[in-house]
């Protein structure tokens, strides 16, 4: 069922239908004792609880609904994780035990590990078993509150294998359970049948994969680091992909600062990720271009580095996101509670900014703000239910996980 009307609840939302910047970030609409009303998956009320007669009337004669009274607790958009690579062969435990030991990621790539080793893999799945796995991860993500994610491809870099892993997205997203947003990320490493030609194999995506992939992608995304895809690789590449239509996305300063948030607003980018190394220059860049910074704590963790400067791109009047990284590398996990921790406990961001980040803003990294990540009238009824009644429960129960029920257009998708 599609049409639910939840009331007493304490009701947490960003308002609008692009990403919110810096200072706006912490402004919240709170409504006590509040109630949604979504029929046929789309809000049409959100306001003070209601008589239930009146109910009847919104939803018309003859509506069945489901009714459910959430005695005070807080009510979220449905979470946005706007930054997942989802869709993957094979695990790499052994990597993570080498990075406990000392090695560092790029070490590791030398080595013909990293991204080259899930490649191997995914190169040798079949789609059923990228569904299958990726199935896995989907449905514990649906459990901590998100009910749209991003997915790239990227672990084929050929053409056979990104087509197989688009097409393993696209069946996850016509399962319908929650919103897939596909991504082509081609441009993720330079395999190793192209080493030491980097610009023929990014010839190869220009002529060969971009427009073939076209239907089965909204977004064109790219590693953009030294000694992967340069800056001129990557504007070549990108420039390309906007003319075919393509939104874009960066894999940006994530290890050196080369300069890639700069290039990302350049082109017009809908986000910029990463950032850890982001500059002065680049964070005044993102800020007037208007392209949504997305951080992604849980790497950063995960690779024991320092944390983006998050204060600063907010303070800068970045519109910031964030999202999980989840991946078979560097970040195997997709925790919305450990991500909400981190970016409070060490990137300093509000309890408000955090939620801003994880909802409206993640939203508008996937380029579905006008009927995403806010609790308003017209946007779908994704909604998230928490066990508590107060948002400072969020970071302050450490990574554990606060949700209590998640709904994607108006159906029950996870209750706990």
């Amino acid at each position: 069922m599609s049409n639910l009307y939840i009331k007493h609840a304490t009701i947490v939302t960003p308002i609008g239908v692009e990403a919110v910047k810096g200072e706006g970030m912490k402004r919240l609409n709170i409504i006590e004792d509040g109630a949604i009303l979504i029929k046929d998956g789309v809000i049409r009320y959100v306001g003070n609880s209601n008589p239930l007669r009146q109910i009847y009337t919104l939803f018309g004669n003859g509506s069945t609904f489901k009714e459910i009274d959430v005695n005070g607790k807080v009510v979220l958009p449905g979470f946005v994780d706007s930054h997942t690579h989802m869709v993957f062969g094979g695990f790499r435990p052994d990597e993570f035990r080498m990075r406990l030991e000392g090695a560092s990621y790029m070490s590791i790539m030398e080595k013909g590990g990293g991204i080259q080793s899930t490649v191997n893999a995914t190169r040798k799945a079949s789609i059923a078993e990228l569904v299958r796995n990726a199935e896995w991860l989907l449905d514990r993500m649906i459990a901590m509150g998100v009910t749209t994610v991003e997915a790239k491809s990227g672990y084929g870099l050929d053409f056979n294998t990104e087509a197989k892993m688009l097409a393993a997205i696209g069946r996850l997203a016509a399962q319908k359970k929650i919103d897939v947003i596909p991504t082509f990320l081609g441009a993720h490493a330079v395999p190793e049948e192209y080493k030491g030609r980097t610009s023929e194999y990014v010839d190869l995506i220009i002529d060969e994969m971009l427009p073939k992939f076209r239907k089965a992608a909204r977004f064109c995304d790219i590693f953009t680091e030294k000694n992967v895809f340069e800056i001129e690789d990557s504007r070549r590449l990108m420039k390309a992909a906007t003319s075919l239509g393509y939104k874009l996305k960066f894999h940006a300063d994530e290890i050196v600062p080369l300069g890639g948030a700069e290039l990302a607003a350049e082109l017009g980018a809908v986000s910029a990720d990463h950032l850890l190394h982001i500059s002065d220059e680049g964070v005044r860049r993102l800020a007037d271009a208007g392209t949504v910074a997305t951080l992604l704590p849980l790497t950063a963790f995960a690779l024991k580095e320092n944390y983006a400067p998050a204060r600063k791109m907010i303070d800068g009047g970045c519109a910031v996101a964030l999202a999980t990284d989840l991946n078979p590398g560097s970040c195997f996990s997709g925790s919305i509670p450990l991500t909400i921790a981190l970016a409070c406990i060490y990137m300093n961001m509000t309890i408000e900014e955090t939620i801003t980040a994880l909802t409206l803003n993640g939203a508008a990294a996937c380029g579905v703000a006008d009927r995403k990540g806010s609790l308003q009238p017209g946007k779908d009824g994704d909604v998230v239910i928490l066990d508590f009644d107060n948002i400072n429960m969020l970071p302050y129960y450490v990574g554990m996980n606060c949700v209590k029920t998640t709904i994607a257009k108006g159906k029950i998708v996870y209750n706990s």
